[in-house]
């Protein structure tokens, strides 16, 4: 037979699961609130130590429109030509001055190396990627010991 439970233990058991309940809130709470003090210290305050320092602005450097012809595919009639403006990307003002006279050099490299890609080369975002990162490569290479951040396309056509 079952005992009969006295007034005081029936209360004392349903007292402890809301006990848990209460506790496990406030520790959400407290987690909460902990996070968000962390965020804020974190976005807010220390973020103003670098309010002081002065960013530096990039330069860009326009590069003539190249116009080259593609190697052929084979079992292609015709050829495929390709139409490329780019924009270069410097870390400041001052290597305008270092570059400027280099780019016969960098239109060069620029040539030969379009000349040998087919248009299947350039086909997709992959493709075009890759292109972007040789030109980088070779325009570095071009005009060493200055150095270009980016290349950047202003107009890409392949017929």
């Amino acid at each position: 037979m079952a005992k009969a439970k006295k007034p005081g233990e029936a209360d004392a058991a349903a007292a402890e699961p809301k006990s848990g309940k209460k506790m496990m809130l406030i520790g959400g709470l407290v987690l909460a609130l902990a996070g968000g003090g962390g965020g804020f210290y974190f976005f807010k305050i220390k973020g103003q130590g670098a309010k002081g320092e002065v960013k530096k602005v990039a330069a860009f450097l326009d590069l003539p429109e190249i116009m080259v012809n593609l190697a052929p595919t084979p079992g292609q009639e015709r050829t495929s030509v390709m139409k490329l403006k780019v924009s270069l990307e410097l870390a400041e003002q001052k290597n305008i001055a270092e570059i400027q006279p280099l780019i016969p050099r960098v239109q060069d490299n620029f040539q030969v190396f379009l000349r040998e890609l087919k248009a299947t080369d350039l086909e997709g975002s992959a493709g075009v990627y890759r292109l972007k990162e040789e030109l980088i490569r070779r325009v570095n290479a071009a005009v060493h010991p200055a150095r270009v951040e980016a290349v950047l396309f202003k107009d890409l056509l392949v017929q």
